[in-house]
């Protein structure tokens, strides 16, 4: 049974007689700390929350010490917060006295400490989880020695539910007799295409003619070059796919089986010395044209459209007006074959055409037609930029001994018969993460056995039980050897926890040598492990999957701004550039131990040049593309720094057409603050739009905090959102909103706020100020507990308070370091227990 402590069982003893003595030196040193606690309340508190008004659905006149129930627990821990942030009692009302105010609290945190002394929960273990979607492709990318997205293993699986944004919680990662079908389908696929397929010997092909591509192009390609080339007009994702996507006609069956192919490629940039005005395309003309390779599969949709199983599998820069040969090596699944994309190219080309076609319609002799969007006049005529592909040579599948699959299935030697049980049981051991039972054993060699009974080859079956093996539930649960009774994790379960937590794959070589020892529970050893796999670059799996989770930028796109208003963010692919600043600040703490503080506020940042014109930052002028991410200076920058800065939380917390303080002031407080919001009650109103421009969202809102039903809840919520109304919908900074119509003027941008508290600002910097100096405590408690949720696999109960409260006194005495705090979370008890 596990404590409200969180602790071992060899420890629980002491831990319950010293909170008992705590608890009982508390009530006798303070006999009057019950009448304290009504004196307060009834001063300061009944008249809003008694039985009859019970204001925001609370009354408190039942409420007193000693605790008696979990309810009363949570009630605590709530008028705790209320109190600690100055929330309560409302601003309008009468102040309790400093020293009242802290003796509440204080009396309220000691009876909370001899409330987890007596209650007692049976929650607080990680329920058995199975792998999550990208965990299960990353586990078997190690498995077999190469990359599988190319395959789209999980294309296909029911879409992954979360708790709390979390991708990694037990309790949500639930498995329906679809997702068991859908892990046979996948584990025959991956063994059949890597592991099954024929003995291939190497061919050759050659297109250069024939480069038939998406109809509305035809009429205009034929005219121009019959069809000669292979023309990239537009990048891959826009509306109309007019040039996004190149294929071979001929070649659409793809390649026979999987594996690596050697692509030649004659291409040229042609007219990024354009006259035509840049603004038509959208693009930094100033970047040289980059050339793309996908794989595509006429059998999963579209082929010029884009389709679910599309990793980019090479990129180059082509020169302008001469044609070169590019040579790439690339993996291509069975029936793949190779398309080619303009990652940096126009941003819609059909639009690009109707808009030449009108405004430079004098300089073409050939007639430019009635329909706007025919273009072999400007082909012939014109500068219309492209990238022209003239020919292509295919050669594969290039010979491997043994390929990367076999060596890490079966060994360097290949699949031997007379040991292929023995080969067998040895994945499987690196498969389930542990020693292998006699239980486990036995099912793997009854079904090589009956497979050889029925006359299969001993290598099928051999390959058949693999499939047995990627479809066990030790497998695709992260299944605990760790006896029920018991509450520390046994070495090879703690191993496997670490792993997926740090590097979202199975663990390496080293930590189960670790585990095998049985010294991987001891502290040393344990963080000797932690501080390596935190310094690997296998770190970017918690990296991205716990920025995903915690900021929620896995949402980031799922309400994208409109086209016609916002193209830079469909023509750069900024999305992709937010989540990589976010990324790289967080890794950046990390390596360098830097303090947490950070977050809130900094004065540094990552950028690439797209995000520099985003933010307009004197980089914006230097950056190339090439240049990739660069670390740069916000020294006396008002407008970013931090977390709440950053165009992937900007966006993330909008949605997609326009801003709201609400919005974003409940993403920060969830997200950021780790308060989250009750849910509001079901006859709040709407807030009307004003679709006149006479109004701002402020004033909406004034009105909106007018009703009983709202204001309990808003005047807490919006002053963490005012401040944020200066950036738009995609994090642009403003100083006016965008006007309605023609005839309305812009209104001004009201950036000043006060928080229930009393602490007001001015701006974005004021803000941040006030979190920094009045807030940073909760900030930090709240970035624990999501490293422990993320990492445990399990949501934090009213049981890991108090661990959660001295992991969170002890990092403070440590300086708060992203690296130390990480090694304290997975060297703490909550961590290493079931």
């Amino acid at each position: 049974m596990k404590t409200a402590f969180g602790t071992s069982r060899s420890s629980r003893g002491a831990r319950g007689l010293l909170c008992f003595a705590l608890a009982y030196s508390f009530a006798h040193a303070a006999d009057d700390t019950p009448k304290l606690v009504q004196q307060f309340l009834g001063k300061y508190c009944l008249e809003c929350h008694d039985a009859d008004a019970q204001k925001g659905d609370r009354a408190f006149d039942a409420f007193a010490l000693p605790l008696k129930s979990v309810a009363d627990l949570i009630e605590a821990r709530d008028i705790i917060d209320q109190l600690t942030l100055k929330e309560m009692p409302p601003k309008k009302a009468d102040q309790p006295k400093d020293d009242e105010r802290i003796a509440m609290i204080r009396a309220l945190r000691e009876g909370t400490v001899a409330a987890h002394a007596k209650f007692q929960t049976t929650g607080s273990r990680t329920v058995m989880r199975r792998l999550s979607s990208r965990e299960y492709e990353n586990t078997l990318a190690v498995l077999f020695g190469r990359r599988v997205d190319t395959l789209g293993l999980t294309a296909d699986f029911p879409k992954e539910k979360t708790t709390e944004h979390m991708d990694t919680i037990g309790k949500s990662l639930v498995t329906s007799g679809f997702l068991v079908d859908q892990y046979f389908q996948s584990a025959n696929r991956l063994v059949e295409t890597r592991l099954g397929k024929p003995a291939t010997p190497p061919k050759d092909w050659k297109f250069n003619s024939h480069f038939v591509q998406y109809e509305e192009l035809q009429g205009s390609h034929k005219s121009a070059f019959n069809y000669r080339y292979l023309n990239l007009y537009e990048q891959p994702n826009t509306d109309t796919r007019q040039g996004g996507y190149g294929h071979i006609e001929d070649f659409l069956k793809g390649v026979p089986v999987s594996g690596l192919y050697d692509l030649e490629v004659e291409a040229t940039a042609l007219h990024r010395d354009t006259h035509y005005d840049p603004a038509i395309f959208g693009i930094d003309f100033s970047e040289p044209f980059i050339l793309g390779v996908v794989p595509g599969d006429v059998t999963k949709g579209h082929i010029h459209y884009p389709q679910a199983i599309e990793p980019l599998l090479a990129t180059a820069v082509v020169p302008d007006n001469t044609p070169t040969w590019f040579k790439f090596r690339v993996w291509l699944e069975a029936g793949q074959t190779p398309r080619f994309i303009f990652p940096n190219g126009p941003f819609e080309s059909r639009a690009s055409v109707v808009t030449i076609n009108k405004k430079y319609k004098d300089e073409f002799k050939s007639d430019v037609g009635s329909s706007g969007v025919g273009r072999a006049h400007i082909l012939k005529e014109g500068k219309l930029p492209h990238i022209r592909i003239s020919e292509i040579k295919i050669h594969g599948p290039v010979p491997e001994k043994p390929s990367a699959e076999e060596l890490a299935v079966f060994g360097k030697d290949g699949f031997q018969e007379a040991k292929a049980l023995g080969q067998l049981n040895a994945f499987a051991e690196k498969a389930y993460r542990r020693p292998l039972t006699e239980e486990d054993k036995k099912p793997i060699r009854v079904l090589y056995e009956k497979r050889i009974a029925e006359k299969a080859a001993p290598r099928q079956a051999a390959l058949d039980s693999l499939k047995l093996i990627l479809c066990s539930p030790s497998f695709l649960y992260l299944s605990e050897i760790t006896d029920e009774s018991a509450k520390a994790l046994k070495p090879h379960d703690l191993a496997t926890r670490l792993s997926f937590a740090l590097w979202a794959t199975p663990p390496d070589e080293a930590l189960l040598a670790a585990a095998k020892s049985g010294y991987l529970t001891q502290d040393a050893e344990l963080k000797k492990h932690i501080e390596r796999m935190l310094s690997d670059e296998r770190i970017n799996g918690f990296v991205n999957g716990f920025i995903d989770s915690w900021l929620n930028l896995r949402d980031l796109g799922s309400q994208p701004p409109p086209r016609e208003t916002n193209r830079a963010y469909y023509a750069e692919d900024l999305p992709s550039s937010m989540k990589a600043e976010a990324r790289l600040f967080f890794r950046d703490l990390l390596k360098n131990n830097g303090s947490v503080a950070q977050f809130i506020d900094c004065e540094h940042t990552f950028v690439d040049k797209k995000l520099a014109k985003l933010y307009e930052l004197p980089e914006a002028k230097t950056l190339r593309l090439a240049d990739g991410f660069q670390k740069v200076s916000l020294k006396g920058n008002n407008h970013r720094g931090g977390l709440l800065g950053m165009a992937a939380v900007l966006t993330v917390s909008a949605n997609g057409v326009e801003t709201s303080p609400v919005t974003r002031g409940v993403w920060v407080t969830e997200n950021f603050l780790g308060f989250p919001p009750p849910p509001p009650p079901d006859v709040v109103p709407a807030i009307d739009p004003d679709v006149s421009g006479a109004t701002t969202i402020r004033d909406r809102l004034a009105k909106h905090r007018a009703d009983a039903a709202c204001a309990e809840c808003h005047r807490k919520i919006d002053p963490l959102g005012f401040s944020l109304e200066a950036y738009d919908p995609v994090g642009r900074w403003r100083k006016k909103y965008p006007a309605a119509n023609k005839k309305t003027k812009p209104a001004e941008i009201d950036t000043t706020g006060e928080f229930p508290s009393g602490e007001t600002y001015s701006d974005f910097a004021g803000f941040k100020r006030v979190i920094r100096d009045t807030r940073a405590d909760h900030f930090t408690r709240h970035l624990i507990r999501q490293l422990l949720t993320y990492t445990t696999g399990r949501t934090m109960e009213l049981a890991d308070d108090l661990p959660l409260d001295q992991l969170h006194e002890k990092v403070k005495k440590q300086g708060l370091g992203l690296n130390t705090i990480m090694v304290e979370c997975l060297m703490s008890d909550v961590f290493r227990s079931r």
